[in-house]
């Protein structure tokens, strides 16, 4: 039988890393982002490669009326979604709370929080009416503890851990398992996305010892959707060798 996973924040990082992971394994995927161009051409690789249906949207999830246009219309050979990851999200800015920009909090609330609220509540009647399915949220070690300068991103990935919790303990009665992912430091846009392009600091981020790679927690979220309908794993924290939790790193 042919299943569907919906992914958002597709268009690069581990986002893209999932969908190339379950569509290699023959798995339809709705892949989601804000860029356009990025979004189409991984959607004509993956068919291309693997032969699967692709369904590309682009929208961006801090958008309500889009993600609920989008989502909520899907065409019906569509709608039986067997997996939800919410991935799309970002970090803006490293500053004392006292010199953060605010327009940098807004946009880290509205996407990794409020876009996973968006997304999740569009897309679960669906879920609910075949009484099966997964939502894999993408966490992060900063959602564990809070470091310095972390404020807002902290805040935000605190929130998608307790969401989690949440929507397990809601969801129990209609027998949909929710799982949360917090990665530590890892190699993709990351760093260059939370500071604004500035590349020399990016790299500094990960200089000195191997981090995480996209493939790693795409690899996670694959084993975690395929356990037995019974099973569920309810949280995962996944660090590369080098860290050992949002505090300490040996370079």
């Amino acid at each position: 039988m042919e299943k569907i996973a919906l992914i958002t924040g597709a268009s690069s990082g581990f986002g893209k890393a999932i969908a190339e992971k379950f569509a290699a394994a023959n798995w339809n995927c709705i892949i989601t982002g804000r860029r356009e161009e990025k979004i189409l051409s991984l959607a004509t690789a993956l068919t291309e490669k693997y032969g699967v249906k692709i369904l590309p949207l682009v929208f961006d999830v801090q958008n309500k009326s889009q993600v609920f246009n989008q989502l909520s219309n899907l065409p019906a050979e569509w709608q039986a979604i067997d997996l939800l990851v919410n991935n799309a999200g970002l970090a803006l800015g490293r500053d004392s709370f006292e010199k953060a920009d605010l327009a940098d909090w807004e946009t880290m609330i509205d996407t990794n929080v409020k876009g996973v609220m968006y997304v999740t509540k569009a897309v679960l009647p669906f879920l609910i009416e075949r009484k099966k399915g997964q939502i894999i949220n993408i966490g992060s070690t900063a959602g564990k503890e809070v470091y310095k300068d972390g404020n807002a991103y902290c805040a935000s990935k605190h929130a998608v851990d307790a969401l989690s919790k949440s929507m397990r303990i809601d969801l129990l009665p209609y027998q949909i398992k929710v799982t949360v992912i917090h990665p530590g430091a890892a190699l993709t846009e990351f760093s260059k996305v939370r500071f604004k392009g500035d590349e020399s600091k990016a790299e500094l981020v990960y200089e000195g010892y191997q981090a995480l790679e996209a493939i790693d927690v795409a690899d996670i979220c694959f084993y975690a959707a395929n356990l037995p309908a019974h099973v569920c794993i309810n949280e995962i924290v996944v660090t590369c060798l080098a860290q050992a939790n949002s505090f300490y790193l040996q370079k």
